[in-house]
C-alpha cells in the first residue's frame, strides 16, 4: 500500500490505515507490540489529515521531556533521518519551532509534540486530532479532559500503546472492542511476524524479564506490570475476581484515606471492613479545590449510600499550621465536619509499600467507582534505567503517585488491625448526619 510522503505501510498496518483514512473512524485503539511502527503510522496519518482539514494536531506522550526524546529528536535507525523529517518533509512546512516542538505547515495546520503531564496547561487553539502515544502509561485524565473538545469539533483520537497490566489501557481496549464506532486491534509478534523468535530470545538473554517479554512482544494484559510496586498483587486481584462490582453496605461504617495536595491532586480512598474483607468502594481525586469541596463531595456520597464515616486518615502534614491563618488543615477540615481525623503513622516509603503489598490480597475493589485508583495502583512504580539495565530504586512521581500515597496510608493504618468475621452495623440515623 503506497501512502503519502512516499511512505509504504507494512501489511499488518493496513487495517488501521483503512479505518482512519477510508472508513473515517474518529476513534481508534491500536495495542501493538514493541517495534511494530505505532508512532510511525500515527505520524504519517497526521501528515495526511493535516492537509485534508486545516487545524491543530497533537502527538501526546506521558511526559513532555519523554516526548522530545521519543518523537521530536528520534532518528530512524534504518535511514539515519529524524522521524519527523520523514513524516513531515521540509517542503510542506512553513516554520519549525524547536523549543516548542511545533511545526506549522504551508496550508496553515500545525502539529505539536506535547505531554499528558501538562494537558490542562497547554495553550493555543484546541486540537482536532490527537495521537495518545503510550496511553497505558499516561494520565487517563488527559483523555477525559480533551474528549469533549474533540466531540465538539468532530476531531479524531488515536490511542497507540502496549499493555501495562489491567489499568486504564485495558479498560479502554475492552470498551473499544464492544463499540462499533471505534477501531480496535491487538497485534502481537505472532500476528505481525515483524520480529523473529531469535530476536526475542536475545532480549531474554540480555536480562528482560518474562513479564516484560509477555507485555511488550505478546501484548499480554495478564502479565504483571514490570517495575510496578503492586503489579503482581493487582494482577492477582484480577485473577481472583477481587476487582469487580462491590456493593456499599448500608449501615456499615466507612473510612477514608487521603493524600493531600497543595499544587497538585488530592486523593481519597473510601473503604468498608466487612468480615475479613477490606472493600474499596470508591476513589475520588481532584485538583485545585479547597477542603470544602471534598467535605461536600463526601457528605453527598455518604447520604446517597446511607452510610457514615468512622474516621478520616490523613498524612502527618495535615497538622502543620499555615502562616497566613495560624490554622492547620486538620482544624479547617474538622470545622467543615470532617471528623474524627487520624494522622497516619510516619514511616519510610519502602515500609509503606511493603504494608500495601501485604494488604492488597485481602482487598476487594469496585471496578467502576475505583477505576482511576485501580489504574494508579497498577502503574505506580519505578523508572527503567536504560544505562544500568535495571529499575531505579525510588518511586517516580507522576499521576499515579497520589492514589498510591493515599493507599499507603490506608495500609500502614490497617496493617495491625484485627479483621472480624462479621460487619459492624451502626444504628439507623438521619441521612444527612454523615459525619461524627
Amino acid at each position: 500500500m503506497q501512502l503519502p510522503n512516499n511512505w509504504t505501510a507494512r501489511e499488518y498496518q493496513h487495517g488501521l490505515w483503512r479505518a482512519l483514512a477510508h472508513e473515517r473512524k474518529k476513534r481508534a485503539v491500536a495495542v501493538w507490540h514493541r517495534r511494530s511502527g505505532k508512532d510511525e503510522i500515527a505520524l504519517h496519518w497526521t501528515a495526511t489529515a493535516a492537509f485534508e482539514r486545516v487545524g491543530n494536531y497533537w502527538h501526546m506522550l506521558p511526559k513532555a521531556n519523554q516526548a522530545r526524546r521519543a518523537i521530536w529528536e528520534a532518528v530512524n535507525p534504518h535511514t539515519g533521518l529524524r522521524r519527523i523529517d520523514e513524516a513531515f518533509p521540509k517542503e510542506i512546512r512553513e516554520t519549525t519551532r524547536e523549543q516548542e516542538m511545533m511545526i506549522r505547515f504551508i496550508n496553515g495546520s500545525t502539529w505539536q509534540v506535547v505531554g499528558s503531564d501538562s494537558y490542562d496547561a497547554l495553550v493555543g487553539a484546541p486540537p482536532i486530532g490527537i495521537t495518545f502515544s503510550e496511553f497505558s502509561l499516561a494520565d487517563p485524565y488527559a483523555w477525559d479532559y480533551l474528549r469533549p473538545i474533540l466531540a465538539e469539533n468532530g476531531g479524531w483520537a488515536l490511542f497507540i500503546y502496549t499493555p501495562r497490566g489491567k489499568n486504564h489501557g485495558y479498560t479502554l481496549y475492552r470498551m473499544a472492542q464492544r463499540n462499533p464506532e471505534w477501531f480496535c486491534q491487538l497485534l502481537s509478534v505472532e500476528n505481525t511476524k515483524a520480529l523473529s523468535q531469535e530476536a526475542i530470545q536475545s532480549e531474554r538473554a540480555a536480562g528482560m524479564s518474562e513479564d516484560m517479554i509477555q507485555q511488550e512482544f505478546y501484548c499480554s494484559f495478564e502479565a504483571a506490570n514490570p517495575g510496578a510496586y503492586y503489579g503482581k498483587q493487582m494482577a492477582q486481584a484480577w485473577k481472583d475476581q477481587r476487582i469487580t462490582s462491590v456493593t456499599v453496605e448500608p449501615g456499615v461504617d466507612c473510612e477514608t484515606f487521603w493524600d493531600l495536595g497543595m499544587d497538585d491532586a488530592t486523593s481519597i480512598w473510601i473503604a468498608q471492613v466487612v468480615g475479613r474483607e477490606l472493600r474499596l468502594v470508591a476513589y475520588y481525586e481532584n485538583t485545585g479545590e479547597g477542603l470544602a469541596h471534598y467535605a461536600n463531595w463526601l457528605k453527598t456520597w455518604a447520604a446517597a449510600k446511607d452510610v457514615r464515616f468512622s474516621r478520616h486518615v490523613m498524612p502527618h502534614d495535615v497538622e502543620v499550621r499555615e502562616l497566613g491563618t495560624g490554622k492547620s488543615r486538620k482544624q479547617v477540615a474538622m470545622g467543615l465536619g470532617i471528623t474524627p481525623i487520624q494522622t497516619a503513622p510516619m514511616l519510610e516509603v519502602e515500609d509503606g509499600i511493603e504494608a500495601a503489598r501485604r494488604i492488597i490480597p485481602r482487598c476487594y475493589f469496585d471496578e467502576r467507582a475505583c477505576e482511576r485508583g485501580i489504574s494508579a495502583l497498577t502503574e505506580y512504580g519505578k523508572d527503567w534505567d536504560e544505562k544500568a539495565k535495571t529499575f531505579k530504586t525510588k518511586p517516580r512521581h507522576d499521576w499515579a503517585s497520589h492514589a498510591a500515597d493515599a493507599f499507603r496510608y490506608l495500609a500502614v493504618t490497617m496493617r495491625d488491625r484485627a479483621f472480624g468475621s462479621a460487619p459492624v452495623i451502626i444504628p439507623k440515623r438521619e441521612p444527612w448526619r454523615v459525619f461524627r
